[in-house]
């Protein structure tokens, strides 16, 4: 009888060649990177438990879950609105399991649903960030319509997502996080990419902190 081993591997594992790609300059245009190592938690609120779910938001992140298109950051974990009554919890993997431990905290007032495996995040930014995401996504981007904290469930390339702005880059330029099924996460990645090459493009490897 055959052996076989499985192993776990990144969806970008070939799609991701770390380096520049695209036209040369002064200035990388775009930044883009894959962040590995994430643990992802879909809290979906039962009914009439609002109140007690974000008290057990309150208590587990240090702060309540967003109750409109944003994202908050807490304690070791950052929120993130993706519908009417949930969020999605993001944060660094780590050696406990986070999976079970959010399970006992919404115990009887949400239902909660592990995606860490099943999702892939993409972070983009840089000085012309805005203009290559205006070629596939109809958002508005504008810090007026989308500043930092600002988040979204929306379907860019075809490709069901949930963005959130996070903080600014310490050059000042906006960040882009994008999270998308793992099964659609080469088809963007390449997208994302084709349209930031005229500006330069340096693709990277990051991990969740």
């Amino acid at each position: 009888m055959a052996e076989f081993s499985w192993n776990t591997q990144s969806p970008l594992e070939s799609a991701l060649v770390p380096g520049h790609h695209g036209v040369t300059g002064p200035q990388v245009g775009v930044t883009l990177e894959e962040v590995r190592d994430i643990s992802l938690v879909q809290v979906m609120t039962r009914r009439g438990r609002a109140a007690e779910t974000a008290k057990a938001a309150k208590k587990v992140f240090g702060i309540q879950p967003p109750t409109s298109p944003s994202a908050a950051v807490g304690r070791h974990a950052t929120l993130i609105w993706s519908g009417p009554d949930q969020f999605i919890a993001f944060s660094a993997r780590s050696a406990e399991d986070q999976f079970v431990k959010l399970s006992e905290a919404f115990a009887g007032v949400a239902s909660l649903s592990d995606q860490s495996d099943g999702r892939c995040l993409i972070r983009i930014g840089g000085p012309r960030v805005r203009q290559a995401l205006a070629k596939f996504c109809s958002l508005d981007l504008d810090d007026r319509a989308f500043p930092p904290g600002a988040a979204a469930t929306t379907s860019i390339d075809h490709t069901a997502m949930n963005i959130w702005r996070g903080a600014d880059s310490t050059d000042g330029h906006a960040i882009f996080n994008m999270l998308v099924f793992t099964s659609f996460a080469d088809s963007l990645w390449h997208t994302i990419l084709d349209s930031a090459l005229e500006y330069g493009v340096q693709a990277s490897l990051a991990h969740a902190a």
